[in-house]
């Protein structure tokens, strides 16, 4: 199968892509290396931005995936305008010119945080989404745009996914396990801003698996899936963080708990992408912090600005190098 992957050279796509050639796909990748390039080598690349593509460009692929647009809440804060673009606007666009093109099936990276603050109840598919902020309604805005194109010829699949943890080529510390992890390395303290809140945590295996589960689904499904691989409160999680460090690398860590308001909290149910998609999660928090601790050597610098989305972002926006209409194709994870 011919894939098309909007996107890829980011986090999550340098997991994502090799098990996509292990299973024999043929995958390249269009992006604009916002952070670097730490794809295999042979892995063909266009350095292309999503407004750029063309009906005649995705004549050729079966399946397109869109893993692009701006990845987390402060990022779509520091420039709302561009978060809208980014996360609303290209994947409708990359998902009509899909269809044209006679793509067979387009997935789409939506997110959890479109649920905002809910009750203490695990939420499915069905439940409402209640987001307030730039991030959650753009990413709700894309996914409603994308759900409306699918058809008996048009598959649209949208995988709502929890945080996503755990090491990458394309390593980032601004998600909450690696970012728990950083600051025990660098600082020795796990700060917690708000331990009662609920998420849905993500290892990055699984969110790997499930968009693999998703592409060779039967070519009829189409919806919206919640892909987590466990639910925890943060505080939970700063738990588990501290003790896997502490036994794995005999490194004492303290926790730094400030009470803070949060205006997200969410916990899902997956038994829909279980039923329909076979995803079945295999990590939880321990296992994701092993696979941090066996890939510390691979850590140059704690502080370096490319393993912070929102650094880049900045550093672009001083060099005027995003401009409108923006330049989409950045890998969001």
């Amino acid at each position: 199968m011919r894939i098309l992957v909007a996107g890829g050279a980011g986090y999550l796509g340098c997991v994502l892509i090799p098990k996509l050639l292990q299973r024999g796909h043929d995958v390249e990748v269009v992006d604009l290396f916002w952070f670097g390039n730490s794809l295999p080598r042979h892995i063909r690349v266009i350095n292309k931005d999503i407004f750029d593509i063309t009906v005649r460009d995705l004549a050729v692929y079966d399946q397109v995936v869109f893993l692009a647009g701006l990845s987390n809440d402060p990022m779509a804060d520091f420039s709302p305008s561009k978060n809208f673009i980014f996360n609303a606007a290209a994947p409708a666009y990359l998902a009509y010119i899909s269809k044209r093109a006679g793509v067979r099936r387009y997935v789409y990276a939506s997110s959890c945080s479109i649920y905002g603050f809910t009750e203490n109840k695990l939420y499915d598919e069905t439940c409402p989404t209640l987001a307030q902020y730039p991030y959650g309604i753009s990413k709700l805005q894309g996914e409603q745009a994308v759900m409306q194109l699918a058809d008996r010829e048009f598959s649209t699949i949208a995988l709502r996914k929890g945080t996503i943890s755990g090491y990458s080529p394309r390593m980032r510390f601004d998600l909450i396990i690696n970012t728990m992890f950083m600051n025990a390395m660098k600082n020795g303290i796990i700060t917690v801003n708000n331990p009662a809140i609920w998420r849905p945590i993500l290892g990055i295996a699984d969110a790997a698996n499930a968009y693999v589960c998703a592409l060779e689904a039967d070519r009829n499904i189409s919806g919206v899936f919640n892909i987590a691989s466990v639910n925890h409160t943060v505080g939970e999680v700063a738990d588990l963080v501290k003790t896997e460090i502490e036994q794995k690398l005999l490194t004492p860590v303290k926790l730094n708990v400030r009470n803070m308001q949060d205006g997200r909290n969410y916990k899902v149910s997956i038994d829909k992408a279980k039923a329909l998609l076979g995803f079945e999660p295999q990590d939880d928090v321990p296992s994701i912090v092993t696979s941090l601790v066996d890939n510390i050597r691979t850590i140059r610098d704690w502080d370096n600005p490319v393993y912070y989305n929102i650094q880049t972002l900045m550093t672009l926006e001083h060099l005027h190098e995003v401009a409108v209409p923006a330049r989409a194709m950045s890998a969001e994870a």
